[in-house]
């Protein structure tokens, strides 16, 4: 039987249309279907080299509105579809501002058997599919050649001619089409004409991704806030007067400063918030590098430090307090 590589479509600018073929900016996001995105990839049947394409559209939305609901459909298409032996891998074409969290977000939900010989490969586009120069084709060339690459594994991420692992890759400009870069880690490699080129190991999957129970709409609220120059308290205050809701706070990631300190005042709140029960995470607002130190001298260091960006720490925490018994 002949194998199948799966295109999952959720939206996002490379499915948007202008009304100018010259707007790379004034476009809708989320207008055409992952089968019309499919007819537009050039030289697909020699990328697919045999296999064949199967489509499904998942979701059709602005990635910058995703919610829960949206991430539980498509966790369940992937687990549905690599559950196949008919399938030889997964591409899922979405929306660049949020694909950073859902990257991260399926590679610690899905389980590691799954993914040790069956990629999970997320592209995207920075241009609209309407534009004079698209780019969500190549991107999606790109990453058919990396998911049916031997020895691929694991959820990546692909634009631009470069492989980054979910657990590094990063959004860093609002408009260039090389939109995503990894930081220190560097990418894992490039596609070159069709071909992969390795620069490090694949990615290790987590042996330890587990799903969340129950419906998306009772997984634990967790905030994002920032510390700054003149930081206050009166955000995480809010947050605790809001916690009688259906959806009650349950934990807070703050992006310090530097090496993850926290403003005086905002840290005060936070100490409350903590005393109440809610998990608190602090990770750096800085672009590279990680919270370092076992006994920070800042009294901030009360609270845990994640190596994580600030949204990847959130869903980190997410999914440990779901986990919770």
């Amino acid at each position: 039987m002949t194998e199948k590589l799966v295109f999952l479509g959720m939206g996002g600018t490379i499915a948007g249309t202008a009304t100018s073929a010259g707007d790379n900016v004034g476009y809708t996001a989320a207008q055409l279907g992952v089968h019309a995105l499919l007819e537009s990839v050039p030289g697909l049947r020699v990328v697919l080299g045999g296999h064949a394409a199967l489509s499904e559209q998942v979701c059709q939305i602005d990635s910058k509105d995703l919610v829960p609901a949206n991430w539980q459909l498509l966790w369940q298409r992937v687990m549905h579809y690599l559950g196949m032996d008919t399938v030889a891998g997964i591409v899922v074409t979405h929306g660049t501002d949020t694909l950073e969290e859902t990257a991260y977000f399926l590679s610690r939900t899905v389980p590691a058997d799954l993914l040790r010989s069956k990629p999970l490969v997320l592209t995207c586009a920075m241009r609209p599919a309407s534009s004079l120069t698209p780019d969500g084709p190549g991107n999606m060339a790109d990453a058919a050649t990396v998911a049916l690459c031997p020895g691929a594994r694991g959820v990546l991420v692909v634009c631009a001619g470069k492989i980054h692992s979910a657990a590094h890759v990063q959004k860093v400009h609002p408009y260039r089409t090389d939109a995503f870069d990894s930081g220190e880690a560097g990418p894992v490699g490039l596609v070159e004409e069709g071909h992969v080129r390795l620069l490090s190991h694949w990615p290790a999957v987590d042996t330890n991704a587990g799903m969340l129970a129950g419906d998306a709409s009772n997984w634990p609220r967790v905030e994002l806030l920032l510390s700054h120059a003149g930081a206050t308290g009166a955000l995480v205050r809010a947050l605790l007067q809001d916690r009688a809701e259906e959806s009650p706070l349950r934990g807070i990631v703050v992006a310090g400063t530097g090496n993850g300190t926290i403003h005086q005042a905002m840290e005060a709140a936070l100490r409350d918030a903590q005393a109440q029960g809610v998990r608190v995470v602090r990770v750096s607002r800085c672009a590279y590098g990680q919270v370092v130190g076992g006994a920070p001298a800042h009294r901030s260091g009360v609270f845990v430090a994640a190596g994580l960006s600030a949204v990847k720490a959130r869903i980190a925490l997410m999914l440990e307090i779901a986990a919770q018994p």
